[in-house]
């Protein structure tokens, strides 16, 4: 049996650039995706925090060290320039990979440099 899981996070990244006439996709600063194991043409889902607006686009790779999120192509209309999202890319795991399996969690400061990573998300209480 294959179960879907979260393999990476960027968590609270800024918007950077939103271009409607680009070619599609989103293109992430190459150094946070090395950092969260994720891949240029590469699925993610994008939340955004600002408008509810929740979508599936399609990663690549930004200039390193630039910390550019920009969402492009049709996706513009889903989020603007300074909207903090969440970032997230899913993978298929075996039973054995899944008992073992802990998720790149990276999160943001408002610039979108790296404010500290985990494995795990905390539980959450009542």
């Amino acid at each position: 049996m294959q179960t879907i899981l979260l393999k990476a996070k960027l968590h609270q990244a800024r918007v950077t650039h939103a271009v409607l006439e680009y070619e599609g996709s989103c293109a992430i600063d190459g150094n946070l995706l090395d950092m969260a194991g994720m891949h240029e043409y590469e699925q993610i889902q994008i939340y955004n925090l600002d408008n509810g607006k929740r979508f599936t686009t399609y990663i690549i790779r930004g200039e390193e060290g630039s910390g550019i999120i920009s969402v492009n192509g049709a996706a513009a209309h889903m989020a603007s320039v300074g909207d903090r999202v969440i970032i997230c890319a899913y993978a298929n795991y075996s039973e054995e990979e899944r008992l073992k399996h802990k998720p790149a969690l990276i999160y943001m400061t408002d610039g979108n440099a790296v404010s500290h990573t985990s494995d795990a998300i905390p539980v959450q209480v009542s």
